[in-house]
């Protein structure tokens, strides 16, 4: 919200000494996130002057049209005499009034302007665009064309009120009010201790039978409806400078009068306004919900289907505005640039000044994704005793801008309500801050927000309408503890129990980030939403599990309304998005939970909020969520080493995303099987199924290698990417996170090399197991050093594996013959289950 400091100035006497930095000093303390002062014109000088365009001479021989004018700019140069400039503009004419910088002045941004030759003429200053001045988009993106009364040789600055300061405040989900001059207002005068000039206190005509009539079907959804109306507009009226100035200092762009009045009040006193042409209204104005597949062209000239949900606006033809968020083209106000070209201006309006449901304008606004000025108020919160006084000044500027004649019919469709009243204990406050505030301090601070406090112990608060974000004791104790400052707080730090810290699993979870980072990965947490198109991409069979997904009632996005039941689709994510910006050597990993909906589908019951939770409750609450395990997972691409002058450095390949799974199995103390597999994205001769021993059941917990073809090309990945998907869960189920020290022996170890020929298709991983289990108890350990396939010395589909064995006995010395006798035994082993022959 851009609060320009004149326009605040207007509703509370602040001190004349008091800059824009002063005032947001005091609102950050009161607790409003000021980012900005925006100082405008701070570096602008004269002269700056109004000026009639007496001649125009349009200069030849160009790229681009020139003009040569003569402007009369009174006594401001010093001669009387016409002002010659050379300018590219061509949105005036000879009369116009216009914006005249003169040599020696200096625009913003430091922009001197003195007298140069341009285009073989002299020119002496400049005719301004808004742009030129600072002063934001006007819409007509050229010349600045003042009112024909505007008198010849006025003071710019000050005619244009040039010279300023805004704050920009970032105003809270539950801040509705301070969207408003009025709201922030409001807490300026708290802050200063200074009385406030409420611009909603006016004369406001009861609700009569003769006004426009008006039908809400849907008091749930608009429970408060007030409806003016003023003829005989003039279509010739504009907005007044002061209007448009002021609209464009809080970020808006000058439309029309009609227009311009209603963001006007709007941002004055935070009620969002609609001005209906009284012409385009067929009928009685009507509130409800939209038909299913009816649709309307709002004013962004974008036709949307509605959803049964959406509460519109309608006349007798059916919706002519999304209520809260945009009205209809078909209603829309036509200016006099309408009426020049051939069709008929505005001179008859309705004012809406409404009062909608906040969470049925911001579903609305997300469903159809258009945020507009009005639906960010209104599901903020929205003042329902403002809108009365908003139509009222709507009105009243109406008739004084544009001639208008305000209609004696007023309507106003109110749903009965109470005040909401909040029972509070007098020191609640004190409790909640830890310090003694008192009684007196507390009710001075909440009737200064606007509440009507009562009782002496017991407090009986009754809220007021503008700040519906006050709803039970602690919001009333925030109120006081803020205004009372923040920085008034004693700190005191809070005392952590002795022989506590991380449990087992946060500490795993802390290990396997540190090696996994120590190995090159880096961390890289994803959002747990997903499309469940991304399955599709994946290549998961249409009767995979993961693609049985919990699906959110409100999601964030439409078009992610799932929980993931993967971690791939973010990771890869994530090495698409860094690879498009020019990061092309990855490697990322994430750990996290993903989520599995159970086979039955159970409620959560609501809990009673005056005790703790049993743990029969915490359990049953435990049973309705779906399963959560905590997944860990690897992606990378591009070069795994770097190329240098030690060496010619690696890609990454499925190897690596193989290590990865075996560095986490390492951490979590768990014995991890590799072998040969085929699953979903993975390329299916370059994939690895990693299993786990669990109660004496192998079970696959994982794959590890390199990315399908298909894949890469779907998700836009680059070619030959790796990863691996782990569930974590599972290795901290089985593993021993004991410290184990290393054992050193004092004998030493004999190796033995055995290469066993089997055919292309027996996984080295089960020859491997046949050789550990054959060699017994002497088998210190195990590895496979070369893999090897030639058809002319092998035979066609064969390959030779060659392992090396070492062999060591705790209390002696291996002979020859006890480390040949256990090769020879593991090599039996392997030719009975696997086929294996001894080659040579």
């Amino acid at each position: 919200m851009r609060v320009p400091l004149s326009w605040l100035r207007e509703y509370v006497d602040l001190p004349a000494t008091e800059t824009g930095r002063d005032v947001q000093a005091k609102l950050i303390s009161a607790g409003l996130e000021v980012e900005t002062v925006e100082h405008l014109g701070a570096d602008l000088k004269g002269p700056l002057v109004v000026g009639q365009v007496l001649t125009v001479e349009e200069l030849e021989g160009f790229k681009k049209p020139i003009r040569f004018c003569t402007v009369d700019v009174g006594q401001a140069n010093g001669t009387g005499e016409p002002q010659e400039i050379v300018c590219g503009a061509r949105n005036f004419a000879v009369g116009d009034k216009v914006v005249v910088v003169l040599p020696g002045a200096t625009l913003p941004g430091g922009f001197s302007i003195s007298a140069r030759k341009t285009y073989g003429k002299v020119s002496h200053g400049m005719i301004c665009s808004s742009d030129e001045l600072g002063m934001g988009d006007d819409g007509t993106h050229g010349i600045i064309v003042l009112p024909p009364e505007t008198e010849v040789g006025t003071d710019a600055v000050e005619l244009l009120e040039l010279v300023d300061e805004v704050l920009d405040i970032a105003v809270t989900a539950n801040r509705g009010d301070c969207l408003s001059i009025r709201g922030v207002a409001r807490e300026t005068a708290i802050a200063y201790g200074l009385p406030l000039r409420d611009p909603a206190l006016l004369d406001v005509p009861g609700p009569n039978a003769f006004g426009y009539p008006v039908k809400v079907s849907d008091p749930v959804g608009c429970d408060r409806f007030t409806a003016r109306t003023v003829t005989g507009l003039s279509p010739e009226a504009r907005s007044p400078i002061w209007l448009q100035r002021r609209l464009q200092k809080v970020g808006m762009r000058p439309i029309s009068l009609a227009v311009d009045v209603t963001n006007y009040v709007m941002m004055e006193l935070g009620q969002p306004l609609h001005a209906y042409d009284r012409h385009q209204v067929q009928g009685t104005i009507g509130v409800r919900r939209a038909q299913e597949g009816e649709k309307i062209v709002t004013l962004d000239g974008v036709e949307r289907k509605l959803h049964a949900e959406d509460l519109v606006i309608t006349d007798d033809r059916g919706p002519i505005g999304l209520a809260g968020v945009m009205g209809g083209a078909d209603t829309e106000i036509a200016d006099h640039d309408v009426s020049a070209e051939g069709g008929a201006a505005t001179t008859d309006v309705v004012i809406e000044a409404a009062h909608f449901d906040q969470v049925s304008i911001a579903r609305t606004a997300r469903r159809h994704k258009l945020s507009s000025e009005a639906s960010r108020r209104f599901e903020r919160g929205v003042d329902p005793q403002a809108a009365a006084a908003a139509a009222q000044r709507t009105v009243d500027l109406l008739v004084l801008l544009a001639g208008g004649t305000a209609e004696a019919g007023v309507t106003e469709v109110v749903a009965p309500s109470a005040p909401h009243t909040i029972t509070m204990a007098a020191d609640h406050p004190d409790k909640v801050a830890g310090v003694a505030y008192g009684r007196e301090t507390v009710v001075r601070r909440l009737q200064e927000v606007g509440c009507d406090v009562y009782g002496q112990d017991e407090l009986i608060v009754t809220v007021p309408s503008w700040r519906p974000d006050l709803t039970d004791p602690n919001d009333l104790a925030e109120e006081v503890i803020r205004l009372e400052g923040y920085e008034n707080l004693p700190s005191t730090l809070p005392r952590p129990p002795a022989g506590r810290g991380l449990t087992g699993r946060q500490r795993l979870h802390r290990r396997i980030g540190r090696a996994l980072a120590g190995a090159g990965y880096v961390e890289a947490p994803n959002y747990p939403f997903v499309s469940e198109h991304v399955f599709d991409q994946l290549g998961l069979d249409a009767d995979d599990p993961a693609r049985r997904v919990v699906k959110l009632v409100n999601p964030l996005s439409d078009e992610e309304p799932a929980l993931r039941t993967s971690l791939l689709p973010g990771l890869l994510a994530a090495l698409r998005r860094n690879d498009g910006r020019g990061s092309h050597d990855l490697a990322l990993f994430e750990t996290g939970l993903v989520f599995q909906p159970r086979d039955t589908a159970k409620v959560a019951a609501d809990l009673s909020v005056d005790r703790r939770p049993s743990t029969d409750d915490i359990a049953a609450l435990n049973a309705a969520l779906p399963d959560q395990p905590r997944h860990v997972a690897v992606v990378m691409a591009g070069a795994r080493e770097q190329a240098g002058w030690w060496g010619k450095g690696r890609p990454a390949d499925w190897a690596d995303a193989v290590e990865a799974a075996r560095t986490v199995a390492r951490e979590a103390g768990a014995e991890l099987g590799i072998r040969k597999g085929q699953y979903g994205p993975w390329h299916p001769g370059r994939c690895a199924e990693l299993t786990a021993t669990v109660d004496g059941a192998e079970r696959v917990v994982g794959h590890a290698g390199e990315l399908h073809p298909r894949v890469l090309k779907a998700l836009g990945l680059p070619g030959r990417a790796c990863a691996m998907e782990l569930d974590l869960d599972v290795l901290e189920r089985i593993g021993d996170t004991v410290p184990q020290a290393p054992s050193i022996s004092t004998f030493p170890v004999a190796t033995q090399d055995v290469a066993l020929v089997v055919d292309a298709f027996v996984p080295a991983a089960d020859v491997e197991a046949a050789l550990r289990e054959g060699a017994g108890e002497l088998l210190e350990s195990i590895r496979l050093f070369d893999v090897y396939e030639n058809a002319e010395q092998l035979g066609e589909g064969r390959k030779s594996l060659a392992y090396a064995l070492r062999f060591r006995a705790d209390d002696r010395t291996l002979t020859v013959d006890e480390a040949s006798a256990a090769r020879e035994a593991a090599v039996a082993l392997a030719t009975d289950r696997t086929g294996a022959v001894l080659r040579g």
